[in-house]
């Protein structure tokens, strides 16, 4: 019983999501995800302590 319940379930929100997809304007989500990932790599970068120097030692 248990594979037909989530098999339904599973149809089901596939066609929901194709319907959503055809019809309503749905943002790319991988586009989205990678912008998201370039913005925190940016910031990262930015905002990293500077690293110590090992000249300290003379």
């Amino acid at each position: 019983m248990g594979i037909l319940r989530s098999g339904f379930s599973f149809t089901v929100g596939t066609i929901f999501g194709v319907y959503l997809a055809q019809n309503y304007n749905v943002p790319n989500i991988r586009k989205l995800a990678n912008s998201g990932l370039v913005i925190a790599k940016h910031i990262e970068e930015n905002y990293r302590k500077p690293k110590k120097r090992d000249d300290d030692f003379d």
